[in-house]
């Protein structure tokens, strides 16, 4: 009598290896880990909704820099290079593959003209070179059929190219070319969830007992014989998700094979516990400080789930989404001190609480006080919805610009026009009606005020509480709010109404107007809009910026009188 014995897949650590007849390195059994990788994220529940939070809390409300008002034109040139779809992209790449990768693309004057994202899973590193540097990476669409998918060469960041690929990933001790996954250690808990769910349905479906016994008794073929009636039977009765079969040859039905079972007992209890178990080893492979966060609830030591909430998210926020947003934030720079711009980046997150575990206030909730009671500033103002509009110019106020700006906005969708000089026309310039969209806006372009200067505590109620709620304005709102008496009493001798357009917060203010021009995303326009935003390209362009009074540019304090109104 012979048996066999048809076994579950069992979990394999990734292998690294360099193959003597490619310049590339495979990863994982059959140079295809980032695939199992992918069938953990895809099959896998609780490692799904896991990997998803994650991303959403890491990329946050994307990444902003902390000098934007200072250096508005950097600012706006980072905006273009990196746009929220690609680092929305390499954040999910980073947190499912624990490798990441930026498409670097440069223009015929050897600068970076746009910055993407690239599926880190289609890429391969070469070997390195006697230095120990990964000169450049492999590309292909299918790494299972390299000969049909044929793999491109690309250089890696800094070995020139007109296109470079900069990887990035955590450290993984041992390995030089690609990296770990921070929650490797819920890998096989993440397949056993899967493997208790295809079981399940399996049974459901098909009837079948936990063990099976499949007897041939009419006699014992040869050895292959046998193995080809095994994987018949394997295919038939099992497929890829099936259970374990015993298959007996036997001379006779007298001496078939006969199997003693331990029946399970309390079969549903046994299942969820085998489920919660992987529930609680995926979380923790993924250091989840509590189930809370996810939306599991629990029963825990503290007074009340809030408390936990609080306490959990940020303990969770330091250890584990801090570390892969700055990963990220430094291959970025990277890519910016490369592009010759300085910005001090950092991820705007989802946190709901201060380091101090108190609830963090709504920056736009302001409260009225004095004359300022009566007039609602929050009403003039709005937030830009950065899904769909992306900031392409931010600048000091221009004045003598501003008249021109209303005559040339609608020149924009003038076919006549070059798209060059539509550009000069439309960032190079910046009337009052408050229940309809500005007359400075139109399908591609939005443009608003933002009130700007440093707060101190000399600042009058109307200043402070303008740069607190930073909002953003139609230059409409502005008029209107100068119409309304919205600082009262800064007008010509004492009256409640005067310009705050041009006077801000009235004599001696510190504060001025930023003009920020919005492209909606998606639109035709892109690179010589952004382009415009730098005064080094207007130069090459031929493009002379016109001359103005100085005092355009001036806050109050600096104008004659500083700024004070006759009487």
């Amino acid at each position: 009598m012979n048996n066999y014995f048809i076994q579950l897949e069992e979990y394999k650590s990734p292998k690294i290896t360099e193959s003597k007849r490619d310049e590339w390195v495979e990863f994982g059994e059959d140079n295809n880990y980032f695939q199992y990788l992918i069938d953990r994220y895809n099959n896998s529940t609780t490692n799904n909704a896991i990997i998803n939070n994650i991303i959403k809390l890491n990329y946050g409300k994307g990444i902003k820099a902390k000098d934007a008002k200072l250096r508005p034109n950097e600012y706006a040139r980072f905006k273009m290079l990196f746009s929220d779809d690609t680092v929305k992209k390499v954040i999910a790449d980073a947190k499912i593959f624990g490798n990441y990768a930026f498409q670097v693309i440069y223009n015929a004057k050897k600068e970076i003209a746009q910055v993407e994202h690239i599926p880190v899973q289609l890429l391969r590193a070469e070997k390195c070179n006697d230095k120990g540097e990964i000169e450049a990476y492999y590309y292909s669409d299918n790494w299972q059929e390299p000969k049909k998918f044929v793999p491109k060469r690309i250089p890696a960041f800094g070995f020139g190219g007109e296109i470079e690929i900069l990887f990035g990933g955590n450290y993984t001790v041992g390995q030089k070319y690609y990296s770990n996954v921070d929650y490797i250690g819920a890998l096989p808990y993440a397949k056993l969830e899967e493997e208790i769910a295809d079981y399940l349905i399996n049974e459901v479906q098909n009837g079948f007992a936990p063990t099976t016994v499949v007897n041939f008794n009419n006699g014992v073929p040869d050895e292959e014989k046998q193995r080809q009636m095994v994987s018949k039977v394997e295919g038939k009765l099992t497929g890829a998700k099936g259970k374990k079969v015993i298959v007996g040859f036997n001379s006779d039905e007298t001496r078939k094979t006969t199997v003693d079972t331990i029946p399970l007992n309390d079969a549903p209890a046994h299942y969820e516990y085998l489920s919660e178990e992987c529930m609680r080893k995926i979380m923790l492979g993924h250091a989840v400080t509590s189930p809370l966060l996810f939306g599991i609830a629990t029963t825990t030591g503290f007074s009340s789930n809030a408390d936990e909430l609080k306490n959990s998210y940020i303990l969770y926020d330091n250890m584990v989404i801090k570390p892969l947003q700055e990963n990220i934030l430094s291959s970025v720079e990277k890519i910016m001190i490369e592009a010759g711009i300085m910005l001090n980046l950092y991820f705007d997150t989802l946190q709901p609480f201060n380091v101090e575990g108190e609830m963090v206030a709504d920056s736009t909730d302001v409260q009225m006080s004095s004359h300022l009671e009566s007039i609602d500033l929050d009403a003039f103002g709005e937030d830009i919805d950065e899904n769909e509009w992306e900031l392409i110019d931010s600048r000091k106020v221009d004045y003598d610009q501003e008249d021109a700006f209303d005559a040339q906005i609608n020149a924009i969708n003038n076919p006549k026009q070059s798209l060059l000089s539509k550009v000069f026309n439309f960032v190079s310039t910046g009337t009052a009606y408050t229940t309809r969209n500005s007359e400075q806006d139109n399908e591609v372009f939005r443009t608003r005020y933002r009130y700007s200067g440093e707060p101190n505590e000399n600042s009058r109620e109307f200043c402070t509480k303008m740069l607190k709620a930073n909002k953003l304005y139609r230059k409409e709102d502005i008029i209107s709010m100068g119409q309304n008496g919205a600082n009262a009493g800064w007008g010509a001798n004492g009256a409640d109404n005067y310009d705050i357009f041009l006077y801000k917060g009235g004599g001696g203010c510190h504060h001025f107007w930023t003009r920020e021009t919005y492209r909606r995303k998606g639109t035709d326009i892109n690179s010589p809009l952004a382009q415009q935003v730098s005064p080094a390209t207007q130069r090459k362009e031929g493009y002379i910026a016109p001359k103005n009074d100085n005092k355009v540019y001036q806050k109050p304090v600096d104008m004659p009188n500083k700024g004070f109104l006759p009487k």
